[in-house]
């Protein structure tokens, strides 16, 4: 099996590459369509998908090849969501994006260049995959982390990306806003003592939940990662015998969403590509890709076949409980807010 650094640094060199495509082109966009060539898409995700989407693209570009005929290529763009979300609106190439969370998208509909009703335009409010927030601690978990109360111990090192940039972060954040709450009578000046306690604890804060996993493993800092659950388990299925995973007793339901990005797919003539594109990630066989990737499938029956792997036990909460995306990003995201109270950069 290829060890994570190698990996990280083959998919970084990727990403580059990936990125590159997306400027450059003597003018071309990068998603267009070109008759010697064939087909071009461009998926817009963030951090942790690398894997699943490298997985994915191969098979759904044999399931086009075999239903229309015709070859594509598929380029890939990962970072932390927010920051790619920003890269769209600012003039990046993008005709899917398949990011962190709803309001990235949101925010890319808003400055006009995703149309009204994408949520829903696929099913499970185009979610076809879902995750939650777990706890990566080292072998033997010295410091004893079972909870979000052993978190903000003093002495306790964390390692969460930030939320600024970064739509794992604000997953994480909401996660122990809630634990916070429930154990505080609906307090919400202790809940903001907690979450201040939380990041007093956090010693590096990343840009993306990809460059969180690689402080943590390959750097060797920090007592307890604040992890997608999809990477805590590629980490201890790399590492058996170095890592393992804690499933705090309240955590969220974190829904990371797709969309086609209307204004580019129709510049591109790739609004069929696209729809199909997205559509596939329901099917049976992209249903066990997500699973075998470490992320819970929207299909239920599927989910079934990798109860082995997830804690399907925890308490969920979910973004609703927060009054939605926009009522939550506003109360304790956007600049001023709630996060920007208790975090002193």
């Amino acid at each position: 099996m290829r060890k994570l650094t190698s990996r990280i640094l083959t998919l970084a060199l990727a990403t580059v590459v990936a990125a590159t495509s997306l400027t450059t082109g003597c003018g071309k966009s990068a998603g267009s369509k070109d008759e010697k060539k064939g087909l071009k898409l461009t998926n817009v995700s963030y951090d942790p998908t690398r894997e699943l989407y490298e997985e994915y693209n191969e098979v759904f570009k044999k399931h086009y090849k075999d239903e229309k005929g015709k070859d594509i290529e598929i380029v890939q763009s990962h970072g932390g969501s927010g920051g790619q979300a920003r890269s769209v609106i600012e003039g990046a190439e993008a005709d899917v994006v398949t990011l962190a969370l709803e309001n990235d998208i949101n925010l890319i509909q808003d400055a006009g260049l995703i149309e009204d009703g994408w949520i829903d335009e696929f099913d499970k409010d185009s979610s076809p995959y879902t995750s939650t927030i777990v706890f990566l601690v080292r072998k033997g978990n010295e410091k004893g982390i079972k909870d979000w109360d052993d978190v903000i111990k003093k002495g306790v090192e964390v390692i969460t990306p930030d939320p600024k940039s970064s739509g794992g972060a604000m997953w994480n954040f909401l996660a122990a806003w809630e634990y916070a709450l429930e154990n505080n009578d609906n307090d919400e000046e202790k809940a903001k003592e907690f979450v201040k306690a939380l990041y007093a604890n956090v010693t590096v804060m990343d840009s993306g939940a990809r460059g969180s996993t690689t402080t943590f493993v390959e750097n060797g800092q920090g007592d307890v990662l604040l992890s997608w659950e999809n990477e805590a388990i590629a980490t201890v299925n790399e590492y058996p015998d170095d890592y393992e995973i804690v499933s705090p007793s309240v955590s969220i339901l974190a829904q990371p969403s797709v969309a086609i990005v209307d204004e580019n797919a129709k510049k591109d003539g790739v609004e069929e590509l696209a729809k199909e594109y997205l559509e596939f990630l329901y099917t049976d066989e992209a249903q066990e890709i997500i699973g075998k990737n470490g992320y819970r499938p929207s299909n239920e029956d599927v989910l079934k076949n990798y109860a082995d792997k997830f804690d399907l036990d925890m308490k969920l909460c979910n973004i609703d409980d927060f009054g939605g995306w926009k009522e939550a990003y506003d109360k304790f995201f956007k600049d001023g807010a709630i996060f920007d109270e208790i975090y002193a950069r």
